[in-house]
């Protein structure tokens, strides 16, 4: 049981591994007292300082484990022999006990279901409070796991010196038998019988030849045999003691193989609860607070499973004490030993014996006496977190729900139920324009009604809001409500950057005070599981398609904290059940559909919107249906802002599919609106950038290249609309991308601290098969669709090149173009035996991650690029941007040599040409730097993970256009 400790450890360090960086820090809160979240550098030295040195070296094994194997250790922390497992009994009774405990568990979590339905969005109220309680709770199941530990190990020393021991009984019995066989024979009953036969005939003979047999059994030869004869009886007695004691021995070996079995079953179990815990802790500590209800059922169950934690404890508690049943056997055997009378052939043996049961006696004191200090321990460290966690509960129940820390899942949760009982007909519009500005405004009301209905049917919980709206006295808030009516948005249904785009935006503007809301296709093969509270409407909108109204379903939700409507048509062609996003035969069908769908919901709901802000041609059909069809209805509040994301794609088809939807294809198919430049066919982006107050694409450089041949035939409009049209370069959710919280690496690192990017590096040449053996290897990574706009030749060249200048290379991505798909197919074959070059073809969420932290370099040769988001996260991860200079790349990467730009902007390296030369000059400059001054890499890399590519600049760009076309508006309204 010395040894405990060092297990512990072991266990501790194996948790940190699994948790990461951030967890771990977590996990060093004492659970005595309640520090600050964040230590001081001083202080996790002390801290440090204090742990014990067993601990220290139990973890350092671990980790220098960890970092040989390239991967994280085995779960199980058992070190015992394998045994063959007995059915038993206990077996079952534990099985039982188990079952019975998984069943109350389940049991609880459906209650607890139920009660969190109405509970969802309760206050995440005094966060820090309780996150240092949650810390607190770590400790004592940290330290209750070290009890655990200890007591495991010790049951496993014993186990390994009772497994010596009958190596050694069992070689002194063969020796035993070996002995008696040498004395004549290994039975004892036959040299007695012989004894017998042999005295009755010499008593015979001495009769049949005249002796007196008095004499006979006074003579020496009589007296030997009668003395040879007794010993022998002794020398079956002792063969029959020894031969009792063995089947003790077995009896206890039986019973170490059934303690075994139950210790196994308890770990097992032990395990599960531990995995279950950590992810409730997991939740508890995410970025976007929780909701009060639901952090707290993460409490509640966390306090169950620790209380199911204790049963098995005591269940392992009650094992040990029955194991003091071979003490007294232990006991018994060597009191049998020391009184039992011995022949010759035995004191050998006995004295072997009685060291072995004195060693056995001795640790199983001391490791019962651990034991039970440990288990006391335990049982101490359980009553006071349950004490602790009482006073919590207790204390949370007190406190009243605050709405400014509620957070926005519950108000854009709140937003959608008010909007439900509108389209559904159960409140009046006037009412549901006050309630819906109550609850923008983050009314302590709207919050206060809502927890006082907990439980509550749908109709009191209405005319509970009803009473609110009657109150009146809600002031106007000063944000702005902007819809966003998209085709994608991440991550419930994403393909490209646009998804990006509306999910990072939306959340933006919602933190600046505003109300968002999306509107989306329900599209069958959407990532259901990213939506909360998903629910179809008791209403049907019908819409006007092709001569005919056809019925739309609504759904709503929430998506990454934003209120989502998703309208799923009721149209014969199935528009968006195709199991795909784009690349249907009647796609421009399909989103004309959606796009009067959408404005019809909007329409229908009566809400006074200032901004209607459409997403490429998909969603371009708005601005003329608002224009020429809703505005003249009366719904004319809003501002139409369309976005084009790449000019690319602008949706063209023959003019009569414009009538579709319901536009006049005679008003609409003429120069200055929606004909095309240059087929003669309608097209829809023309169209968004003619009916649009605003107009927008993803950055500044791309802005103006599209004013000239990159606007592949929409120039010329957009000379013409030139003063409406600006480039506002995309962000990046930096709380996604982030690697000092990026739950996909192997090793979280920041700026400051670039050692968990070597460690990186070393995990993914693992995983993929890499030369390993030089850390100082330039790794090259480029990830991106294989298609001819991200400039193939030049990604095959630096394939090559990289591999000249002795570096490595790691691709990952697809094409839809099957013979592109195809040739680098061959390229990967052909480079399939070489350890420095690897191809994915295909598309990896995480090892997007992973390649994205490993990576020293990040080259994108794109032909063009409106915008670009790798080289943002790339830097973010500390890899270097190679790119070529063209749109968003000019806007955010600039040449390290580049003495006209200020020192503090260079932060990558460029070319401008599309061929070769110019990309491999680009190459054997960073290849240079890298390998010839470390120091200048270093600083650079640090320099490019501090760049802040977040969302708030762009947000705040666009919602000054946004504030400056509503303004224009409603003074135009006033004259």
């Amino acid at each position: 049981m010395a040894a405990c400790g060092a297990a512990a450890a072991e266990y501790s360090a194996l948790l940190s591994l699994s948790c990461g960086p951030i967890t771990r820090r977590r996990f060093a809160v004492s659970c005595r007292a309640r520090p600050p979240g964040n230590l001081s550098a001083q202080q996790k030295k002390k801290r440090g300082k204090n742990i014990a040195p067993k601990q220290r070296s139990s973890n350092a094994k671990l980790l220098l484990t960890t970092e040989e194997n390239g991967q994280l250790p085995s779960t199980s922390l058992r070190t015992s022999m394998e045994r063959p497992q007995k059915s038993t009994s206990s077996e079952d009774d534990t099985n039982g006990a188990i079952s019975q405990i998984d069943e109350k568990i389940a049991a609880i979590g459906n209650e607890q279901q139920e009660r969190s339905k109405d509970k969802h969005f309760e206050s995440d109220f005094q966060l820090e409070d309780f996150g240092e309680m949650i810390q607190n709770m770590e400790k004592n199941i940290l330290l209750l796991n070290q009890a655990r530990l200890q007591a495991i190990e010790d049951v496993d020393k014993i186990l390994t010196e009772k497994e010596a021991l009958q190596k050694k009984v069992d070689t002194l019995e063969m020796n035993l038998s070996k002995a008696l066989a040498t004395k004549g024979n290994i039975n004892t009953d036959i040299p007695g019988d012989h004894l017998e036969k042999f005295t009755k005939e010499i008593l015979i003979e001495s009769a049949l030849s005249g002796g007196n047999p008095a004499h006979l059994c006074e003579s020496p030869l009589f007296m030997e045999l009668t003395v040879l004869k007794e010993e022998n009886m002794l020398l079956k007695a002792d063969a029959q003691f020894l031969k009792a004691k063995i089947v003790e021995f077995a009896e206890t070996e039986e019973f170490l193989f059934k303690l075994e079995k139950e210790r196994s079953l308890l770990d097992a179990t032990v395990r599960e609860l531990e995995a279950r815990f950590l992810v409730a802790q997991t939740d508890i500590w995410k970025v976007v607070p929780l909701q009060y209800d639901v952090w707290m059922e993460k409490v509640e169950n966390l306090q169950h499973m620790l209380g199911c934690l204790k049963n098995h404890v005591e269940k392992y508690a009650a094992l040990l004490d029955q194991h003091d049943d071979l003490h007294d056997k232990i006991d018994e055997l060597e009191a049998s030993l020391k009184e039992g009378k011995t022949s010759e052939f035995s004191p050998y043996v006995v004295e072997l014996l009685q060291q072995k049961l004195k060693a056995a006696k001795s640790h199983h004191q001391a490791g019962h006496q651990e034991t039970n200090t440990h288990i006391q321990v335990y049982q101490q460290l359980t009553e006071e977190f349950q004490d602790n966690l009482g006073k919590l509960i207790e204390e949370s129940g007190r406190l009243e729900h605050s709405a400014n820390s509620m957070p926005s899942e519950f108000w854009s949760h709140i937003l959608l139920m008010i909007d439900g009982w509108f389209l559904e007909r159960k409140i009046p519009n006037t009412d549901a324009r006050m309630l819906r500005e109550m609850a923008w405004k983050r009314d302590d009301r709207i919050c206060e009604a809502y927890f006082a209905c907990k439980g509550a049917k749908e109709s009191d919980v209405m005319e509970t809001f009803l009473k609110l709206s009657l109150s009146g006295n809600s002031q106007c808030s000063s944000g702005l409500h902007i819809v966003h009516i998209a085709a994608e948005m991440a991550p419930v249904a994403k393909v490209g950057g646009l998804a990006d785009v509306v999910a990072g935006l939306g959340k933006a503007l919602q933190t600046k005070g505003h109300l968002v809301e999306i509107v989306l296709p329900k599209y069958d093969c959407m990532q259901l599981d990213q939506i909360t509270n998903l629910k179809v409407l008791d209403v049907v909108i019908q819409s006007y398609f092709d001569g005919n109204l056809f019925s739309n379903n609504v759904w709503t939700g929430t998506v990454e904290g934003l209120p989502v409507y998703f309208i799923e048509p009721q149209h014969p062609s199935k528009f968006f059940w195709r199991a795909q996003y784009y690349g249907e035969h009647d796609d421009f069908k399909r989103y004309s559909y959606f796009s009067r769908a959408a404005l019809e919901l909007l329409y229908q709901s009566g809400k006074k919107i200032d901004i209607i802000h459409c997403h490429d041609w998909q969603t371009a059909f708005v601005a003329p249906l608002y224009w020429d069809i809703y505005a003249t209805r009366g719904f004319s509040s809003a501002r139409i802002c369309f976005t084009c994301h790449n000019f690319e794609y602008q949706g063209t088809a023959p003019a009569p599919d414009l009538s579709y939807c319901g536009l006049d294809v005679e008003q609409l198919d003429r120069p200055d609106r929606m004909q095309d430049n240059a087929h003669g066919r309608i097209n829809v982006a023309k169209g968004g950038i003619v009916y649009s107050n605003i107009v927008t694409t993803v950055s500044p450089t791309y802005a103006l290249e599209v004013r000239s041949e990159g606007g592949r035939g929409l120039q010329d409009t957009l000379k013409m609309h030139s003063r409406k049209f600006v480039g506002i370069l995309n962000g990046i959710d930096t709380g996604t991308w982030n690697p000092s919280t990026d739950r996909f690496l192997a090793v979280q690192y920041s700026a400051t601290d670039l050692q968990g990017k070597a460690a990186n590096k070393a995990f993914l040449r693992k995983q993929l098969g890499l030369y390993s053996e030089d850390a100082s290897q330039p790794l090259v990574a480029c990830i991106t669709r294989l298609v001819p706009q991200k400039g193939l030749h030049l990604i095959r060249h630096a394939i090559y090149k990289t591999a000249e200048l002795g570096g490595q290379f790691v691709l990952l991505g697809s094409s839809p173009v099957p013979h592109i798909q195809r040739e680098f197919e061959g390229v990967a074959d052909q480079f399939q035996k070489n350890n420095n070059i690897r191809l994915i073809l295909k598309y990896d969420e995480a090892l997007s991650h992973c390649i994205y932290a490993a990576s020293d370099m990040f080259i994108i040769p794109s032909m063009f690029e409106p915008c670009g988001l790798t080289q943002m996260i790339a830097m973010r991860y500390g890899s270097v941007p190679i790119v070529r200079q063209t749109g968003g790349l000019c806007d955010s990467v600039f040449d390290f040599d580049d003495e006209t730009i200020p020192v503090e902007l260079r932060n990558g390296f460029t070319f401008a040409r599309t061929d070769e030369q110019d990309l491999s000059s680009c190459l054997e400059r960073a290849f240079s730097y890298y390998s010839r001054k470390p120091m200048v890499w270093k600083q650079l890399v640090q320099k490019d993970m501090q760049i802040d590519f977040s969302w708030d600049s762009p947000a705040s760009q666009y919602e000054n256009l946004y504030q400056s076309a509503v303004a224009q508006a409603r003074g135009a309204a006033q004259t």
